[in-house]
């Protein structure tokens, strides 16, 4: 009866935690401007007011050498496509889209960046 005991016991105790391991939250936030990568998989090239910015999983970057630097959205760049993570948020009456704290809204095919 003993060792039954303890089973259970073992059996409620690893149930537990891999309820609570299941239960993780990933919140993807925007890096800190400035942030310096070596390397970004797949960018978009963005040309927005005669610079080259480069877009990649809602982050921009620019190019410094071979390197890139984590950049605020300039405002009025234009994408095709956001990740599918995006959430859609209804601001005074207006469609936003917001994706790692960066705010667009759709106009025809692309999504430009607003300030909210």
């Amino acid at each position: 009866m003993k060792n039954l005991k303890t089973i259970v016991f073992a059996i409620a105790f690893l149930g537990t935690i891999l309820a609570a391991s299941a239960q993780r939250t990933v919140v993807r936030v925007y890096p800190k401007h400035g942030t310096v990568v070596t390397k970004v998989i797949k960018p978009k090239v963005v040309v927005h007011k005669k610079t080259n910015f480069y877009f990649a999983d809602g982050i921009w970057y620019k190019a410094r050498g071979k390197k890139y630097v984590v950049c605020a959205a300039p405002t009025g760049i234009k994408v095709r496509k956001l990740p599918k993570a995006r959430s859609v948020v209804v601001v005074n009456g207006r469609k936003l889209y917001k994706y790692r704290g960066v705010w667009y809204k759709k106009r025809g095919k692309h999504f430009i960046v607003v300030t909210v």
